[in-house]
């Protein structure tokens, strides 16, 4: 909620709206009407609004313009496992650290490079076509110099208030369920 709340906040007088019809169409243009990940062609397969960024305390992801597009439901679900990682070791971002699973770095096991070579087997296939969506979609968020901006302070300032505002959550909710189960205790003995 926060960080939709402060998406609306910072994007407010932006040119470019995500709701907006001129977005979708830049969005699905830029990528062809493929998932900019596996590149199959949506429409054909399940696809589903996905944030470059993860909305999540690690990641500091927000709604608007330049972090939203629409990918493939497959791997959406796929980069959940960079998004949500405290820490990334293969890209400074969920989205690329999850475009650089190539096989070549990560122990034999790794399912996100599993994943990679179910989508392409070949390995010189599978690295290009990886590289080159990385490009991609950092030419993508080049065109979004208002996010540009903000995100170098974001990146910096977001994740420990995240992180905070999260343990403030827990023990205000364990506080609120102490009191009410306290609450229907006394109502019980009456």
């Amino acid at each position: 909620m926060f960080l939709h709340e402060l998406s609306r906040k910072v994007s407010q007088n932006w040119a470019i709206r995500v709701e907006g019809v001129e977005y979708e169409s830049l969005v699905r243009q830029t990528f062809g009407n493929c998932c900019p990940y596996c590149l199959c062609t949506l429409g054909e397969t399940p696809a589903i609004i996905e944030h470059l960024d993860g909305m999540n305390r690690y990641r500091v992801g927000l709604h608007v313009p330049g972090n939203v597009l629409v990918a493939c439901r497959k791997c959406n679900s796929e980069k959940r496992r960079d998004d949500s990682a405290t820490k990334l070791t293969l890209g400074e971002s969920g989205w690329a650290s999850f475009l650089s699973h190539d096989g070549t770095r990560c122990t034999h096991r790794c399912p996100s490079c599993k994943y990679w070579e179910s989508v392409w087997p070949n390995p010189t296939e599978r690295q290009k076509h990886l590289r080159e969506n990385i490009e991609r979609i950092k030419t993508f968020r080049g065109l979004f110099v208002e996010f540009e901006r903000l995100l170098p302070g974001l990146n910096e300032t977001l994740p420990s208030l995240l992180a905070k505002l999260y343990i403030d959550c827990q023990n205000f909710a364990a506080s609120e369920i102490k009191s009410l189960l306290q609450g229907i205790g006394h109502a019980r003995r009456s």
